[in-house]
């Protein structure tokens, strides 16, 4: 059993298995057959999006209020370097491509309810999840556009002086602060579109 806890790659490999396996077992005991159709494939893009949504944000989070904060504290200096040099790019790698997953997910969610234009258009009756969409399009461009390329910098992982690596830390934080804020009110709205009052 160790074996399968040793690495990421099995441990995910192992929740699929048994995902698919309660899947099965509930759908026999039960006497429900799976149906593929539309609305289940609908269902999957939904369970896609909020998992990618969860590794998006919670690394968004965990950059804010974990390691962007404790940096500071690391004494001495030269240990920062461990981070800078193998955990940070790690964790840059796992946000960028979430945030990428979380947006065509979610973008093929909408396309697959046949609502996309009616929200991407803020129209009544989807005007939530229009909003939470837009907000969602701005980070994945901030964490594209903005972060990446000056964390890019910041790191060393391109050609860049200290000059420029200065230059780079505060448009870098301050775009994923601004995420960090829209964060809060997309979930809300992802949630409110289905299951509470505007």
């Amino acid at each position: 059993m160790g074996f399968i806890f040793t690495s990421p790659g099995r441990t995910v490999t192992a929740g699929v298995v048994l995902l698919i396996l309660m899947v099965v077992v509930v759908g026999l005991a039960t006497g429900q057959t799976l149906k593929v159709d539309h609305a289940y494939a609908t269902f999957v893009m939904r369970w896609l999006h909020v998992l990618s949504g969860v590794l998006w944000i919670g690394l968004l989070w965990y950059l804010n209020f974990v390691q962007v904060p404790t940096m500071p504290q690391i004494q001495p200096v030269e240990s920062r370097s461990a981070i800078t040099r193998y955990i940070a790019p790690t964790v840059l790698l796992f946000f960028r491509y979430a945030a990428l997953a979380t947006v065509v997910t979610g973008l093929l969610l909408a396309w697959m309810q046949r609502f996309i234009v009616e929200a991407l258009t803020l129209q009544t009756g989807v005007v939530m999840i229009g909003l939470g969409m837009w907000m969602g399009l701005i980070m994945a461009f901030n964490v594209w556009f903005i972060i990446w390329p000056n964390q890019r910098r910041i790191l060393g992982l391109v050609e860049a002086t200290a000059e420029e690596k200065a230059a780079a830390a505060k448009p870098a934080l301050y775009a994923s602060r601004f995420n960090t804020m829209l964060s809060i009110a997309m979930l809300y709205c992802m949630v409110a579109q289905q299951n509470a009052p505007v």
